[in-house]
């Protein structure tokens, strides 16, 4: 299975890119994946170019093949003025509508401090939820003072073991499940109801 991790990261090195290294490693230890990393800090001409000319260049074009054809989505931004950076989000914005449709996404992000852990929900989750991506429950926010502090690893293995099991197809247990179910429509129970004893 291909794994794609998208990184956001303007830094040389960057903890942006560390975090999405961690979380892939992580993902691999549940699942066999080919890793393939996207650094958009590397991209950021073409992405501009793209949206004055409507094409993309060779390099924006191969990572836009990457990320469409992915069995899992690794997305990982820093955070500026409380919500993902303007180079994540143009990246993303210069994708075809409805090519991530049912995509397993895992959302990652860091910042200086944990008072921007909110970006996950309140900006990442919709941006890919508008994207039609399935977006795994647990999002993973590293603030500074979270590397090597109790906690972050605990966060990183359990959102990658969700993206692996969507990967893998497992969440189509509980659709299993819920097909022995038995439907009786709505009119039919209000009659049962109403009917006498």
């Amino acid at each position: 299975m291909k794994l794609v991790v998208v990184s956001a990261g303007l830094s040389v090195p960057s903890s942006t890119r560390l975090l999405g290294d961690r979380l892939a490693a992580a993902v691999g230890r549940e699942t066999a994946v080919e890793v393939e990393v996207v650094e958009l800090r590397d991209l950021a001409v073409e992405i501009a170019h793209n949206f004055t000319n409507g094409f993309p260049g060779r390099k924006l074009a191969a990572a836009i093949d990457a990320v469409t054809s992915a069995d899992g989505l690794i997305v990982v931004t820093p955070v500026f003025s409380a919500s993902y950076s303007g180079l994540f989000k143009s990246f993303f914005d210069v994708i075809e509508k409805d090519a991530l449709a049912g995509l397993p996404v895992l959302i990652a992000a860091t910042g200086g401090t944990a008072r921007h852990s909110l970006v996950l929900d309140h900006a990442l989750r919709p941006l890919f939820a508008h994207l039609r991506t399935v977006v795994v429950p647990t999002g993973v926010y590293a603030a500074s003072e979270d590397w090597g502090a109790e906690g972050l690893e605990g966060r990183v293995e359990r959102a990658a073991g969700e993206l692996a099991g969507l990967m893998q197809g497992l969440s189509g247990v509980r659709t299993a499940a819920a097909d022995d179910l038995t439907v009786v429509p709505f009119a039919e129970q209000l009659a049962a109801l109403n009917s006498p004893v």
